[in-house]
């Protein structure tokens, strides 16, 4: 039998190491932003067309390299950033692989132009799918220009699992911050089709944030710092009145590069204990400085993993860190003990002054249930023995549960109208409808098989997209005009989005223009929706569609609308009044799917009235 294990072709290994090394055009703009900084360059431009699918294009300031040099670049394992295993962990550079280059030549048609600034003369490079086809000599400036063509031309099923134009180019996006943000002595300028997303002078962190995410974000914002011998954290983290509902301005970086994790992301949410509700989510941005001997970035090709050798120790004082800012700048809550109502401290008796015993009273009328009050009404007491007043008191009890037995019989019967309340007559109205709200979150109303609990978010967002849903097939959405147009401003990422995404809102009745970069004016609204701010509804849903799962079987329409009923649903916290509580009830159980919202989350729930007996041991 002959035998049948052999090595692979240098071509086939490059293609498959780019699977791992090369995901996606943000992939390969990450790769050759980063090797520009490890060129010592100051200046990085960067081009792209059509998302990174035609062309990308980085052209840096640096060093630049030799001829023999740019031609060993682009061999796998090739780099000069180390030369031995201990190298691995001193490293301070960005890249030190020798993988990238080789997998970006594997998979797109490249060109490098690059001259070092003691030669008269720079390189021209070019190579296609590992083979090279040219290599000469040509007239060009100091530094190196990169272009990179056609990527996946020869790996038809990754280009075709790429996603839209706008979600590629704003993961493109989001790999500029992530090397900008810990860069700001370096000028970055971002071009998408001739046209200029980013152009960031070399300044200080809070201008490079301010430069990405609008001038706005310097009002959010407050500084953290801490410097000890086992880490240097210094950055921003934002005010919790700030805090958006979803994720998405969180950045850690550990000597300049950009990091993911979870646990730490822990200790910076717990210092926000009992600050934020719990769906809402604070910016920050965190550069930390440490031993790279105590740090292993040798994890992921990615290089966004690291362990620590004591991330413990990090862990405690990152959260210390956080908790101290917000408490310098008057974020957490304090007592004011100038306001009326504050809190009270008897004065002690002179001395030789006898002491009083204290005066006990029983008001007789007093009732648990009663949340009005009245000017001079007494507080309950304990006493030894029963008075005329506790056997008036046990009468409101029986009262009590003789409306909670009448109400159990009521309960098997929801179609007939209540006849009266479970509590005693001096509680609360009753409202005389069988629905009621329950911690501001949920409806509940009786059923015949037990209790049932609707979601009052999520049955709207249900209502409101099957609402949509039919006016669009029916080609009916009117638009709601604003007496005032609003104008907003947006980052870039968002701004592409907004883009994509503008001829469908268009279709369901928005009236929105760009008024200049990153601006635009909104003048109309879907007639469909409750009068709201047109601004945060634009701004809740762009957050949302971000966050929307993207499926291919579905129209981007259609995903804009569930993003559309997901921003413009009741949220939680609020007060219904009894007749909005029906009004969605009946709408839900007028849905085709009321059981679901748009995108597959349960709306509703039953407790069977077994359960309830089960509960109480019945």
């Amino acid at each position: 039998m002959t035998d049948i294990i052999r090595l692979l072709p240098d071509s086939v290994a490059n293609q498959i190491a780019a699977g791992e090394v090369i995901q996606r055009p943000a992939s390969v703009v990450k790769e050759l932003v980063e090797n520009a900084l490890d060129s010592g360059a100051d200046e990085i431009i960067i081009h792209i067309k059509d998302s990174g699918r035609t062309l990308i294009q980085v052209t840096d300031n640096g060093c630049g390299m030799s001829s023999t040099d740019a031609r060993m670049a682009f061999e796998r394992h090739a780099t000069s950033k180390i030369s031995s295993a201990n190298d691995l962990f001193a490293i301070r550079t960005m890249g030190f692989r020798g993988e990238a280059l080789a997998s970006i030549a594997a998979i797109a048609d490249v060109e490098l132009r690059t001259k070092r600034v003691e030669d008269e003369t720079g390189t021209f490079l070019h190579i296609n799918a590992t083979r090279v086809i040219t290599q000469e000599p040509v007239m060009c400036g100091n530094g190196s220009t990169i272009q990179v063509k056609n990527l996946f031309f020869n790996v038809p099923a990754r280009r075709k699992f790429l996603k839209s134009d706008a979600t590629e180019m704003k993961l493109i996006i989001s790999e500029i911050q992530r090397v900008a943000i810990p860069n700001p002595e370096i000028a970055f300028t971002l071009v998408h089709n001739n046209s200029t997303v980013y152009e960031l002078p070399s300044g200080n962190t809070m201008k490079r944030l301010a430069g990405l995410f609008g001038r706005s974000i310097s009002q959010a914002l407050i500084p953290v710092e801490s410097q000890t011998s086992v880490i240097t954290i210094i950055g921003y983290t934002g005010l919790p009145k700030f805090a958006r509902k979803t994720m998405g301005e969180q950045f850690f970086f550990v000597n300049r590069r950009f990091m993911k994790h979870p646990w730490f992301h822990k200790a910076v949410m717990q210092a926000y204990e009992k600050l934020l509700p719990p769906d809402a989510f604070p910016s920050y941005f965190f550069l930390m400085e440490i031993n790279p001997g105590s740090i292993d970035i040798n994890v992921h090709p990615t290089k966004t993993e690291i362990k620590f050798e004591d991330d413990r120790a990090i862990w405690q004082l990152l959260n210390a860190a956080v908790r101290e800012a917000l408490g310098k700048h008057s974020a957490v809550p304090s007592i004011d003990f100038d306001q009326a109502g504050s809190i009270e401290i008897p004065m002690p008796p002179k001395p030789g002054q006898p002491l009083s015993a204290p005066r006990i009273t029983f008001n007789p009328d007093y009732n648990p249930f009663h949340t009005g009050g009245s000017p001079g009404q007494g507080a309950p007491a304990f006493r030894s023995a029963p008075t005329q007043g506790d056997t008036q008191n046990l009468r409101h009890w029986e009262k009590l549960y003789s409306g909670m037995e009448q109400a159990r019989n009521r309960f098997e019967q929801p179609d007939e109208q209540p006849q009266g309340m479970v509590f005693p007559e001096t509680s609360i109205p009753y409202s005389g409808k069988k629905v009621f709200q329950f911690k501001q979150k949920y409806l509940v109303l009786p059923v015949k098989s037990g209790m049932m609990l609707i979601d009052q978010k999520r049955a709207q967002e249900r209502i409101l997209f099957e609402k949509i849903k039919s006016l669009l097939q029916n080609d009916r959405v009117a638009s709601q005009q604003i007496l005032f147009p609003h104008t907003f401003e947006l980052n870039s990422a968002d701004t592409e989005l907004l883009k994509e995404i503008l001829p469908d809102l268009e279709s369901m009745g928005f009236d929105i223009r760009e008024f200049g970069k990153d601006t635009f004016i909104v003048s109309g609204v879907p007639g469909v929706l409750e009068s709201t701010s047109p601004v945060s509804l634009i701004e809740k849903l762009l957050e949302e569609y971000k966050n929307t799962p993207v499926d291919a079987s579905e129209k981007v329409r259609e995903q804009v609308a569930i993003s559309l009923s997901k921003a413009s649903a009741i949220g939680y916290g609020i007060d219904l009044q009894p007749e909005m509580m029906d009004h969605i009830v009946d709408q839900l159980f007028a849905c085709s799917s009321p059981n679901y919202t748009p995108d597959g989350k349960p709306t509703l729930t039953i407790i069977s009235l077994e359960d309830i007996d089960r509960m109480f041991g019945r």
